[in-house]
């Protein structure tokens, strides 16, 4: 058996902070607190915390690790990778592969893919088109996570503008909905109208007026007004302005909201003048916006009018990235860096350690009824991540796991160093080193 005794770390959870030990055994949280040692047994391996965070696992609820199809790009073991070394434990992945991730049959594929590569837990939403309502009907609840639905552009066919088809999609589905919300034809008007002004030569500066606010609030208007008619359980994703923030309230625990929204890091941490230094290297469908914005969608978060942190992790080449803004595509990676840039934001005063645990952690796990994750509580399955708040360290090509090689924060000093990652009782990232043998465990749901 697989024992672990973390010592005299400092733990964040559930809203505390304290002082104290945890003992894990057979995959599980078997003992948290002042723990006696009679119950240590002598091979158990010791890790010494002190000075040390110990908080849940990260759950992130919004990734593209681009397999199958695209692995030039990414993949399930190299993306899981860089995933573990920043605390991930868990990921949820979207649809739009190729192919996509529409049929129950796609769904089990990619599923037997993760259990032979993935490193870290793991999920999958379930596709929307505009014809394929029986597949999403049809297929057991227990093998997704959610139905995702692009309400704006997207890859393939995965883009459903149909209004019947939606309105079948929130009359019918039982699972999470959850939306990437920008309206369609106001980004095609604003894209045209730049093109008719600059050609092919779009300046990257023009991308939060081209995938506008208009275009954000009007369709996730659009979506929580569905959701209000028919009762579905909606989750707006990467919400990126000020505007959409009226859209929800923070009256009920999240266990009981109806309507909930996501915010993505990059979100939290750029704003619009960083494209001058950053250029297609932070551009992000929705698109990050201005200070303003940022400032609104920080307060939301420490509010609780927005319930999660994530990623949105989506890698591109550089050689796809370093194209002019019409060819470059949307999108970025993320997952390694995430945890430490909230922890930036921590030390900067502007988010707690516990709201950071909150929206990483224990939301995601709450919203989706993940079981026996999120927390760190007895019985609950071992998903660690140790942090040292005092190593500082600086992102370069040389330490960056992603398959594609860079990050948008490359260059950027962090304070934080995730030092250890345990998964169901493993230690899977360990001081740089990484356990390229273990694999993870599908996610089971409460329903």
């Amino acid at each position: 058996m697989n024992v672990i005794h973390i010592k005299k770390g400092t733990i964040i959870n559930e809203g505390r902070r304290f002082a104290g030990d945890l003992l894990i055994a057979n995959e599980k949280i078997a003992a948290i607190g002042n723990i006696d040692k009679s119950i240590v047994p002598d091979n158990a391996r010791i890790i010494d915390a002190n000075g040390m965070y110990v908080i849940p696992g990260i759950i992130d609820d919004q990734v593209h690790f681009r397999e199958p199809g695209l692995t030039h790009k990414g993949s399930i073991f190299t993306e899981s990778r860089a995933a573990a070394a920043g605390g991930v434990t868990t990921f949820m992945e979207m649809p739009n592969t190729n192919p996509p991730t529409t049929t129950k049959a796609n769904l089990l594929a990619k599923l037997a893919i993760a259990n032979e590569t993935s490193l870290i837990n793991y999920a999958f939403y379930l596709g929307a088109t505009n014809d394929n309502i029986n597949d999403l009907l049809d297929t057991d609840r227990s093998l997704y996570c959610g139905i995702k639905v692009f309400m704006g552009s997207s890859t393939g066919n995965m883009l459903v503008d149909n209004e019947a088809t939606l309105r079948e999609i929130f009359r019918n589905v039982k699972a999470p909905v959850a939306c990437h919300c920008e309206e369609e034809e106001i980004v095609k008007r604003n894209f045209e109208s730049a093109r008719l002004k600059y050609g092919n030569k779009i300046p990257v500066y023009l991308h939060p007026e081209i995938r506008s606010r208009e275009a954000c609030l009007t369709s996730s208007s659009k979506a929580v007004a569905l959701a209000r008619e028919y009762g579905t359980r909606l989750h707006i994703l990467h919400l990126s302005t000020a505007d959409e923030i009226k859209l929800f309230d923070n009256n009920k625990p999240l266990d009981q909201k109806l309507i909930t929204g996501e915010v993505c890091v990059h979100h939290l941490w750029f704003d619009e003048a960083a494209y001058d230094i950053k250029g297609n290297f932070i551009k992000w469908n929705p698109a990050i916006k201005t200070a303003f914005d940022r400032k609104a969608l920080r307060e939301a978060v420490n509010s609780d009018l927005i319930d999660i942190i994530a990623t949105d992790h989506a890698p591109h080449t550089i050689e796809e990235k370093s194209r002019s803004y019409n060819e470059a595509p949307s999108g970025g990676p993320l997952v390694q860096h995430s945890l430490v840039a909230m922890l930036e934001l921590h030390h900067q005063g502007i988010i707690s350690l516990e709201k950071i645990v909150e929206k990483m952690c224990h939301n995601p796990a709450l919203l989706f009824r993940i079981e026996e994750r999120g927390f760190i509580r007895e019985g609950y399955k071992a998903d660690i991540c140790i942090v040292n708040p005092d190593d500082p360290w600086k992102v370069w090509y040389d330490n960056i796991l992603y398959r594609c090689g860079w990050s948008p924060f490359t260059g950027q000093t962090f304070k934080s160093k995730v030092m250890t990652t345990v998964v169901n009782g493993n230690i899977v990232y360990d001081n740089g080193i990484i356990n390229n043998d273990y694999r993870g465990q599908q996610v089971r749901f409460r329903f």
